[in-house]
Parts: structure tokens; sequence; C-alpha cells
């Protein structure tokens, strides 16, 4: 988001300060909450259990759901799903342009905002690279690279195999091929910081010059690349066990697991390009450039509910004023 956030050393610095208690309250705490209300040998979760996972096609196996039903508030449901349906269209400006944080509020209701986000920048990227199509890099006047997002949102459409019971099975491939990825990517993003930070002790930069530094870095790279490996290799732990072997489900399960560094690997292999020494790692690029910009660049302060205003289309708003 930092290519497109208004302001982002700053913008994102705050952001990022709050990435701990997002995660506290609603990771942690939805997780604790539902390990609360539904117990070990809850009739419900033995059930999807004992299917061998062909029941979890629906939206009636999540622990959410099963713990609303379980505190006997019928109409806990209904407000989840009202909270889906006016997500939607928030998630989907953030999709195109992620410059207003509102649509975060609902970050988890579903997947949409990140996903989308992420693949279409991506696949713009790729094409900026020379590693895609050219014609992928055509951007409306918003700045949205609108035939990434087209191709994006084609897959989306693939969660409506859920609808059919004889589907079930496929969108449950789907989705643990999808989580698969999005492990692998935490994987890979832990191995590029660790890369980056070896090159910022080789030369000699000092952290505290960056717009932001994490805490207690490298150790939390390493923690959290240990900790990525060990969860996608206990991922699909219920294939081995006992009387739960499928061999279509372990490929959903470890596909991207062996299809990641294969594909590195070929790249620089086929393509006979090299690792970059930490010494030789440009870390300064384009910064004076982006020095001089923000400069030249007055921050617009706004109210929360004027930025409501502003994302439902009922004012307009300004936020790089030259100086």
């Amino acid at each position: 988001m930092s290519g497109e956030a208004a302001h982002p050393r700053k913008n994102l610095k705050r952001a990022f300060k709050t990435i701990y208690w997002r995660f506290g309250v609603f990771f942690i705490g939805g997780a604790l909450a539902c390990g609360i209300v539904i117990p070990y040998n809850d009739a419900k979760l033995i059930a999807i259990l004992a299917s061998g996972g062909s029941a979890t096609g629906t939206a009636a196996s999540s622990p959410f759901v099963i713990a609303m039903q379980n505190l006997g508030i019928g109409v806990l449901p209904h407000i989840t799903n009202a909270l889906l349906v006016t997500s939607f269209p928030l998630s989907l400006s953030h999709a195109l342009h992620p410059s207003f944080p509102f649509p975060f509020i609902f970050y988890r209701t579903h997947n949409l905002t990140p996903t989308s986000y992420c693949a279409c920048r991506t696949l713009y990227g790729l094409s900026l690279d020379g590693h895609a199509p050219r014609f992928l890099r055509k951007c409306t006047r918003q700045g949205v690279p609108i035939y990434c997002f087209c191709i994006t949102m084609i897959f989306p459409f693939l969660s409506f195999l859920a609808v059919g019971s004889s589907s079930g099975q496929v969108i449950t491939w789907l989705a643990n091929l999808t989580e698969a990825s999005q492990i692998m990517d935490y994987i890979c993003m832990c191995i590029i910081y660790l890369f980056f930070f070896r090159a910022l002790r080789v030369q000699g930069v000092d952290r505290a010059t960056l717009p932001y530094r994490g805490w207690g870095q490298p150790y939390c790279a390493w923690a959290g690349l240990i900790a990525m490996i060990f969860t996608v290799g206990c991922y699909g732990y219920t294939t081995f066990l006992p009387g739960f072997w499928d061999l279509g489900t372990f490929f959903s399960y470890y596909t991207m697991v062996f299809v990641c560094p294969v594909l590195y690997v070929f790249w620089k292999v086929f393509h006979r390009t090299q690792v970059i020494k930490p010494a030789d790692v440009d870390l300064v690029w384009e910064r004076p450039v982006i020095d001089a910009y923000e400069a030249s660049v007055a921050e617009t302060h706004l109210s929360f509910w004027t930025e409501v205003k502003i994302m439902m289309g009922w004012g307009k708003k300004d936020p790089h004023t030259l100086e």
C-alpha cells in the first residue's frame, strides 16, 4: 500500500502501531472467546471431524457460527450476515484504492480486501518488471490497474462452488491452497526482511534513520520464520491421522509448499540471476526524489466523519497540497 497511500512514511507508521492491539483483540480475543464457548467434545465439531472434512464446505462449520448457536442467541448469525453484506462495497472500494483505512474495521469479516488488493498489485508489479504482459500496466485516472483488477476478481466467483453440496470438496481444496499460499507469503516476507536487515548491518546503516523500525529485530523475524515453517508443516496434519488419509486433501494442503521453492529455483537457473550480495544492495534507490516530494507537500488532517463522507462520495478530498 505504500506506493498508493498519501504520506506513506507517516500513515503506514501509524497503521503498523495499531496492528498489535488489532491482533490481540480480534485474533487472540476471538479465538479465546470461541474456546471458552465451544467445549472440546462439542457434538458439531466431532461431526465435522468424523466426516473427514466433507462438512467444512459451508459456513455452518465455522467455530464462530457454532459458538453463536451454543449461546442460544439467534440474532447473532443474522448480525454477522448483515456485517458481511455491508462490508462488501467498502472492501471493494478499498481494493480499488486503499488510501482510505475505514474498511479495515471489517478486515476480518472476510478476506476480499487484503487478498484482492495484494493479488491485483502483485500482478501489476510483475507487469512493470517485465514478468507479465504489458497491457496489464493500464491504469485508470485514479491509478487503479484496471485489467489486473478484472483478472483478479474472476477468481472470487469460484466461491459459488460452495453453494452446491457436490462442489463442497472443490471449494475446500481451493481454500486450502489459498491459505497455504498466504502462509508461504509470510515465510517469504520474513526471509526478505532478514536479507534486508543483513544488508543494513553490512553497509553500516542505522535502523534509527528509517521512517519505521520494528521491535526486537532480527529476532522477531527469525521467530516469525520458524513459527510459519512449523505452521505450514502442521497445516495438513489431519491427513496423517489414522483413517483420514486422502491424496487430494494432502496435495491441497502441501502443493504450494513444493511449488514455491521449485518456481524460485527454476527462475534463478533459467534466467541465470544471482542473489545480490549485502554490500551491493541498493538501500538508497529513489529516496532523494521522495524526500524532495514530501518536503513540498503539506499533509491535510481531516476528521473521522469527514473521511467517512468522502468515502461515501459526499465530499471531495485533496490530500496533497503543494507548498
